[in-house]
């Protein structure tokens, strides 16, 4: 369904219910609660095998999606997204946390839980700054190439679980090698576990989608694991977890120095916000409402400082659990709210429940939700259609499993700086020629058929004139003066060049002096405002005229024709 856009202003802003539910219609209650109570089924076996994968206690997996939906529920700007722990942060709080923990249990929850507080810090930096560019500043490649690399480090840090063997290991590389020296080890029972969860679970994909088949298979698993005394027989399960909702407590602050703590919440909050914004507008796109790109750190700064108060870890929106609760009929975040409430009702009274549940199936449960991460698909298009873009790819795919997580996300986001940098530094310079028959003209390597121009290089930048290309195109137009005779102008065309820096306007007076050496003229057209007035502040308008800046090159080009036919006829008049 469509809802209606209005625009948000002022508390309507920052507090986005205030929107909605003035807005709210009775009959998307029902949809509401249904959407909350699919949504808690698939977050409860989902969160517990997150946790364990991030190394900490199972409610700790529940906490965050009963805490994290609530405080995206107050500020965040979707009406779809369903916040909570995600692989990618999770495996990053077991590689990173882990080490800084020093093996203290206590220590890990508590530099965990202060990892959440300072993503909502940040958060509220990154919103006050408006640094919504975050969104923009790992490219697609990029991030085909990072999920991947997340995605099979995820898959080989669940196997042990599945083989029912010890594991080890710091990255994929050294993880892999220790299993491949276990597998004499292999807990044929365990294994047999873990894949018949997985076949389940993807047969329950493809079948049933939309329904709680997670939380179907768990029962399953715990019902076979009571009835056939499974953990007698050696096959580990969760143990107890807890029973009541998580005690609020300011985290504990002091614990880590500022450069320790700092890489893993911007990191988080990379990942986090990336993610989150995909998927959100994504399904603001669907239902043809507009999101607010800015706000998004404050939805996400709020759940994250609920669960730092809740003893979790950072959590973030996931495409896949926002799928479930829009696939469910979610109309508002009260999804959210209600999916909170199911949470809690869980943790007071089914905890016991979940005694007896294989670790196998928790590990089949991640790799179900991970492995469609590694898009081998998406990464031989790119070979095809676009190497750069495949080795960008290759580079964050590379890092990530070479580095971990952390070091892998960030240096998927310095690639992705580099790669603009490195495109930006090499931009198209067309060569024009004429159209025939025509006052157009056009590149003369892309078209076939263009009339070449007689004594004239006519040159059109396809980029901004700055400092990081300034020189390339300075030697391009130069190694193409050289390779031609008889030039008596060169024309460059600024039409297709929107801003222009101190470094570029300099390059077309050096261009100009260089020219003059060689008796060429240099005229300039097709300029924009802003460039016009870089250029008179750089003295070029004292070295070429002026006035050709706002005309187009086929009227600069039959003027100057003009003025030569003028001049051979005065010549003519002039002679003996």
């Amino acid at each position: 369904m469509k809802f209606r856009s209005i625009q948000r202003t002022g508390w309507t802003r920052i507090f986005p219910p205030l929107s909605w539910l003035a807005e709210y219609k009775p009959s998307w209650l029902r949809h509401d609660a249904i959407a909350g109570v699919t949504l808690a089924a698939y977050a409860i076996p989902v969160s517990l095998a997150y946790a364990g994968l991030a190394g900490l206690p199972p409610q700790v997996g529940i906490y965050g999606y009963m805490l994290g939906g609530l405080g995206y529920a107050l500020l965040g700007s979707s009406r779809q997204l369903a916040v909570g722990p995600t692989s990618a942060i999770s495996l990053m709080m077991a590689g990173t946390v882990g080490s800084l923990a020093g093996g203290d249990a206590i220590r890990f929850a508590q530099i965990a839980s202060l990892s959440a507080c300072a993503v909502a810090l940040l958060c509220l930096i990154a919103w006050l700054f408006k640094l919504s560019i975050l969104v923009r500043l790992v490219s697609d490649s990029i991030l085909v190439g990072f999920k991947a690399g997340a995605g099979l480090t995820i898959i080989m840090s669940q196997l042990p679980s599945l083989f029912g063997v010890a594991g080890g290991g710091h990255n994929f590389f050294d993880r892999a090698i220790r299993l491949a020296g276990q597998f004499g080890d292999v807990n044929l029972l365990v294994l047999a576990i873990g894949v018949a969860a997985i076949l389940l679970l993807l047969l329950g994909e493809r079948f049933l989608p939309g329904r709680p088949v997670g939380l179907t298979v768990v029962a399953l698993a715990i019902l076979m694991a009571t009835l056939l005394g499974l953990p007698s027989l050696g096959v580990p399960v969760t143990g107890n977890i807890p029973k009541g909702l998580p005690a609020f407590e300011v985290p504990t602050f002091g614990m880590l120095e500022f450069e320790e703590l700092f890489p893993i919440a911007a990191g988080c909050l990379l990942l986090a916000y990336i993610e989150g914004v995909s998927a959100a507008r994504s399904f603001a796109a669907k239902h043809g409402y507009s999101l607010d790109v800015r706000q998004e750190f404050l939805g996400l700064g709020a759940a994250n400082l609920a669960v730092a108060f809740g003893h979790g870890y950072p959590v973030a929106g996931g495409l896949s659990q926002s799928a479930v609760n829009d696939t469910a009929g979610a109309r508002t975040p009260l999804a959210l709210v209600v999916c909170s409430c199911a949470l809690a009702l869980c943790l007071l009274f089914f905890t016991g429940s979940l005694t007896n549940l294989p670790k196998a199936v928790l590990a089949g449960i991640v790799f179900a939700a991970v492995y469609k991460l590694v898009d081998v698909r998406a990464l031989f298009w790119m070979w095809r259609v676009s190497p750069i873009d495949f080795y960008a790819a290759a580079i964050a795919l590379v890092s990530v499993l070479l580095l971990g997580i952390l070091q892998g996300v960030l240096l998927a986001a310095l690639a992705s700086i580099f790669l603009l940098l490195g495109r930006a530094s090499q931009p198209n310079i067309a060569f024009l020629g004429r159209l025939p028959g025509t006052g157009r003209y056009s590149d003369s390597a892309r078209h076939e058929g263009v009339e070449p121009l007689v004594g004239v290089i006519a040159f059109r930048p396809e980029a901004s004139l700055l400092y990081i290309n300034a020189e390339t195109i300075l030697e391009t137009v130069l190694r193409a003066l050289r390779k031609s005779s008889d030039v008596k102008l060169v024309a460059c065309d600024l039409s297709a060049s929107p801003y222009i820096d101190l470094a570029g306007a300099r390059m077309l007076l050096d261009l100009h002096d260089e020219l003059a050496s060689r008796q060429v003229t240099l005229c300039i057209v097709g300029a924009h405002a802003q460039l016009r007035d870089l250029l008179r502040a750089e003295g070029l308008a004292d070295k070429t005229d002026s006035g050709e800046w706002l005309q187009t090159l086929d009227s600069v080009l039959d003027e100057g024709k003009a003025r030569e036919r003028s001049g051979l006829r005065a010549e003519r008049a002039a002679g003996p």
